[in-house]
């Protein structure tokens, strides 16, 4: 392709998910190894479990209650370790106290990615939810915790705050995440390649490069319209 080529990659995710934290870097290097396509990321909500409280729960007990044992929670816990440090994540799993209910951060991401926001703003505010997360062990549903966010990345922390305590655009996310579902989504992360192509899960950064080239390149041969409908 003598032409730069632009695509767009919608990225299905929830920020307490470490698979996701995983597909981020991954897609991040996925990115760097093709040569002549802009891609053009937007973050897109989606949460592993909507039913935690918006107070959240302790961490500790909501792990052991889902997988039943601690042995079998370090065994996932240290193999997502491991794999994690292959692309540069220090999961840090024994500082995390909450299991988050992840809304109110959506909620940021979503306003983050408006035009109204600095350029690049969403991509900043997910990575560093999920660093806060899941390195440093801080607690993405606070509200302050999220104004810290915003004012990181040049948002009004201030306006933020104040639509934090608001229930602004939190029906808005509740029917993305209900679009995802019926569009299939039934796990995370999902790459949603120029609205019609999905990548699922935190494939290797070379299998969705290569999906990357394909889809570019079908785009330059005129075969697939931008905003093609997902079907």
């Amino acid at each position: 392709m003598s032409e730069v080529e632009h695509i767009s990659v919608d990225v299905i995710s929830d920020v307490v998910c470490p698979w996701c934290f995983i597909g981020m870097k991954r897609l991040e290097r996925a990115v760097a190894l093709v040569d002549g396509v802009d891609v053009a990321l937007r973050w897109r909500p989606y949460q592993l479990d909507p039913s935690i409280p918006k107070e959240g729960l302790p961490r500790r007990d909501y792990m052991l209650a889902k997988f039943g044992s601690d042995e079998k929670l370090k065994a996932i816990h240290e193999q997502v370790a491991t794999i994690g440090e292959v692309e540069g994540i220090r999961f840090h799993f024994d500082a995390m106290e909450k299991a988050a209910n992840t809304l109110d951060a959506h909620r940021l991401i979503r306003w983050a990615g408006s035009p109204q926001s600095p350029s690049g703003a969403q991509t900043q505010a997910v990575r560093r939810l999920f660093e806060l997360n899941f390195e440093e062990g801080r607690d993405i549903s606070d509200p302050a915790v999220l104004g810290e966010v915003a004012d990181e990345i040049g948002m009004d922390s201030a306006l933020v705050t104040a639509l934090l305590a608001s229930n602004a655009d939190a029906d808005s996310v509740q029917a993305e995440i209900a679009t995802a579902a019926q569009m299939g989504v039934r796990g995370v992360p999902c790459f949603l390649i120029e609205s019609k192509y999905a990548v699922m899960g935190a494939q290797d950064a070379e299998v969705i490069a290569d999906a990357l080239k394909q889809i570019a390149a079908a785009k330059a041969r005129g075969e697939i319209e931008s905003g093609d409908e997902a079907g």
